[in-house]
């Protein structure tokens, strides 16, 4: 078969050049359309039943988490200028398009008692900017008389303001919502700079803007510096800038061809697929590495630039068919989570890592064919360098003290197993940004002064028509309320009770000391002020509970807290509430964005544990194409799990949780792994059908061969994954390390561990394991007729022709 692969490739190279441009053409105008998700990722299926409540709840009482919550300290805010300007921004925010309402000090509701109408009506507590500071003290003085605000719009103690802002629901999953956030933004800053206030900013609309701005910065930061970092090491390793050039241009049609699947799929960027760009640059010049080294190689042993280019592609070119798969393998893993933005990381990756694989199969033979010959400088590096003394030592390590390698191995893999069992599994809701970015610290203000703003939400369902109404029902909330006050993790909530405590307080001209539930006395006259819920009109009572009065919801704004708290606060929560609710009688649910998160944390784990041993499992159903005896896949695997193992126990020791961004990696590092032992095992066997079985020999020889490819395309993934640790956002910072750390041990694995067992195992089981395979890698000896096989040299009208 690669006979017929290495004539179309080279004897029709212009042709496949022109299919590739023309292609290239095609998927860059599509390329262009690619655009940014700004929806919030759904981590549990739509049939989940936590889902299907969050869905009825939205649907009830819309969307939550669409606040923006800004902060200022401002000792002065009360002072007649500094309140004036407060005023006249809170205006400007809720003026601006997409805005749906504000709420702050100077733009605050309350309820008055209107006896010729015998109702309850909102009035706008600053109907007009203050003119003298008496008309601020006077505003200071109800707005501080009104608990209803304490502690969810000021913080009277650390001289701390908020303002609410909600975001229209159709905005805040849309591009829109960028240049609106940047309005708010732009317009509140001009408080800040006059006064020298920092404003802090936070909310689930606002964290998810930031992050959507910085995966778009980071998408283009990241492939400059891949290809600047691949460029550099190409360069020092091979001192060719044609392999530079060849090799970029392969890396960048391949980005090209990545994007327009992306549009063409129907996907859009999201943190995950933002990475792939870098991800597939650093893969595809992985694959260049040994197609090059082959290639300089092959001409260096016999002179021979069409033989080389023809083994070039059918010996190396096998080979990576088998490396990228086991790569895509890893990646196609993700599919099977159910999360939509994990399957279509798997899909995009999966897709365009075969894709860089049949383009640098193509691209490089062709290219090397117009250009002369190698120079002597080209491959001097396979008969003296740094490389080579590296690899000669590492062979006298490998034949002389193997038992030393097996007892470091031993300590290591112990040690490992140790801090696999320090591991713990946990997650937040804003979990990948820095420590250290404002963004973070903003949310932790926010948390000192009023809790926090990851919205949760109960749902309490009377079974019954009005049952809202009844004062008993009332009671249960305001109990249920005393018992979420008992963990600080939470906000004040906020519910019906509220209105019906307002309420009472207004009935009573404004007196604090009325803010209460009324009782049976007063409980038919005082509600009866209330708004009927029947109006049409959207009133105090809509935000609450539904149209038939039988629904009602409890919201509180919680910390940005770990999975495993909030388990622990949920499974606490259960039975205090059916103890309030009984269960038959009331059905009562916690949703809202923090339990659906918790949900889908643990679900996607679950699954991607699941992913990751799927990956194994096609892993060494790959393996088993090329090595048909079960003891040899599994001595091809030992070198890749070690690491994997390694990996997982500096986890375990750096308090480095499991979670849905860290354990992506495993799937992903044993793809790339593998592929170094696919290429020594591979030219392993074809050394003991030249050197008559003997082991010693075959594996010296493997070593020598493969050994520069496999540093140098460390070389490259190590420091080609060591550019993420530079992101603003934690998984993709761990994907880095972590990752970086796999393949450097993976590395040592395969230069020493591997060759050592294959030293130490017997002669005899070695030739009887190595029984002819299902698919053959790198055993071709055989070339094309090579004077059938016709290329032009650049510059030279005659045809070429070696005999």
């Amino acid at each position: 078969m690669w006979k017929y692969i290495v004539k179309i490739i080279l004897r029709y190279r212009l042709g496949v050049l022109m299919f590739i441009g023309f292609t290239t053409v095609f998927m860059a105008y599509e390329g262009s359309k690619v655009k940014m998700s700004y929806e919030m990722a759904r981590m549990l299926p739509a049939s989940d039943p936590a889902s299907i409540e969050y869905d009825k709840f939205k649907k009830q009482f819309g969307q939550d988490g669409s606040v923006i919550f800004v902060a200022i300290q401002d000792p002065q805010l009360f002072s007649l200028q500094h309140f004036d300007d407060w005023y006249t921004i809170s205006h400007k925010v809720h003026n601006i398009k997409g805005v749906q309402e504000v709420i702050s000090v100077a733009r605050v509701f309350t309820l008055v008692r209107n006896d010729s109408l015998k109702k309850l009506q909102f009035k706008n507590l600053v109907p007009h900017k203050p003119t003298t500071q008496r008309q601020v003290d006077s505003i200071k003085k109800v707005l501080y008389n009104l608990p209803l605000y304490e502690g969810r719009l000021f913080n009277k103690k650390a001289n701390v303001s908020l303002m609410m802002i909600t975001l229209d629901k159709e905005v805040i999953n849309s591009k829109a919502r960028i240049p609106l956030i940047e309005k708010i933004k732009e317009t509140i800053d001009t408080y800040g700079k006059k006064y020298g206030i920092d404003i802090k900013y936070s909310g689930l609309p606002y964290i998810r803007t930031i992050t959507s701005k910085l995966i778009q910065h980071e998408l283009l930061l990241f492939v400059f510096l891949s290809l600047l970092i691949s460029s550099i090491l190409l360069f020092i390793l091979f001192r060719s800038l044609k392999a530079v050039l060849f090799a970029m241009m392969v890396v960048i049609i391949a980005v090209i061809w990545m994007l327009g699947i992306i549009v063409l799929l129907g996907y859009k960027i999201t943190i995950l697929t933002g990475i792939l760009p870098p991800l597939v640059i650093v893969i595809g010049v992985e694959n260049s590495i040994f197609l090059l080294n082959k290639y300089l190689n092959e001409y260096r042993i016999h002179g021979n630039k069409v033989k080389a280019l023809s083994r070039m592609i059918s010996r190396i070119g096998n080979a990576n068919l088998l490396t990228n798969s086991t790569t895509a393998a890893g990646f196609a893993a993700f599919i099977i989570t159910s999360n939509r933005l994990l399957v279509e990381f798997g899909i995009v990756a999966s897709i365009n890592i075969l894709i860089i694989y049949l383009l640098s199969l193509t691209i490089l033979p062709i290219m090397f064919s117009f250009f002369p010959v190698p120079k002597a400088k080209h491959f001097r590096h396979f008969e003296r360098g740094t490389i080579t003394k590296i690899i000669t030592k590492i062979s006298y390590i490998v034949l002389n003290y193997r038992t030393t390698i097996y007892i470091v191995t031993a300590l290591l893999f112990i040690g490992g197993i140790y801090g696999i069992t320090l591991l713990k599994t946990t997650g937040n809701i804003v979990d990948d940004i820095s420590k250290k970015d404002k963004l973070y610290t903003d949310l932790l203000f926010l948390e000192k002064n009023f809790k926090g703003v990851m919205p949760l939400e109960i749902t309490v369902d009377t079974k019954k028509k009005n049952g809202i109404l009844r004062l008993s029902t009332i009671r249960k909330l305001d109990q249920l309320q005393d018992t979420l006050a008992l963990y600080p993790e939470f906000s004040k909530p906020l519910s019906v009770v509220e209105v019906v405590k307002s309420a009472k307080q207004a009935f009573y001209h404004g007196n604090p000391k009325m803010y209460s539930l009324p009782n049976n006395q007063e409980k038919n006259f005082i509600l009866s002020y209330i708004p009927s819920m029947h109006s049409k009109k959207k009133n105090i009572l809509s935000s609450f509970v539904d149209s038939t009065l039988r629904i009602t919801r409890v919201s509180v704004q919680m910390a940005n807290i770990g999975t495993n708290d909030i388990d622990r606060i949920v499974k606490s929560l259960r039975p205090k509430i059916n103890e309030i609710f009984p269960p038959k009688k009331y059905a009562v649910h916690l949703t809202g964005t923090s339990i659906v998160f918790l949900k889908g944390t643990n679900y996607l784990v679950k699954n991607l544990f699941q992913s990751l041993f799927l990956a194994i499992i096609v892993i060494t159903m790959l393996m088993s194409l090329i090595f048909s005896s079960a003891r040899m896949i599994i001595i091809s695997l030992i070198p890749n799990l070690i690491p994997q193992i390694l990996t997982a126990g500096m986890m375990g020791y750096f308090g480095i949780p499991i979670k849905p961004s860290t354990i992506l990696i495993f799937s992903i590092a044993l793809g790339i792994s593998v592929d170094n032992t696919i290429h020594f095992l591979s030219r392993y066997r074809l050394q003991l059908k030249l050197n008559d079985s003997k082991v010693r020999e075959s594996v010296l020889a493997a070593l020598m061969e493969t050994g520069y490819s496999m540093i140098y395309s460390a070389i490259v993934l190590f420091f080609g994954f060591s550019i993420f640790i530079l992101s603003s956002f934690g998984g993709t910072e761990a994907l880095g390390y972590l990752v970086s750390f796999t393949l450097l041990v993976a590395l040592f694995a395969n230069l020493f561990i591997l060759p050592s067992m294959l030293l130490t195992i017997d002669k005899r089981a070695i030739t009887k394991w190595f029984r002819e395979p299902l698919l053959e890698v790198f055993d071709e000896e055989e070339d094309i007729e090579l004077d059938k096989l016709v290329i032009e040299e650049l510059g030279n009208n005659a045809p070429h022709k070696t005999e």
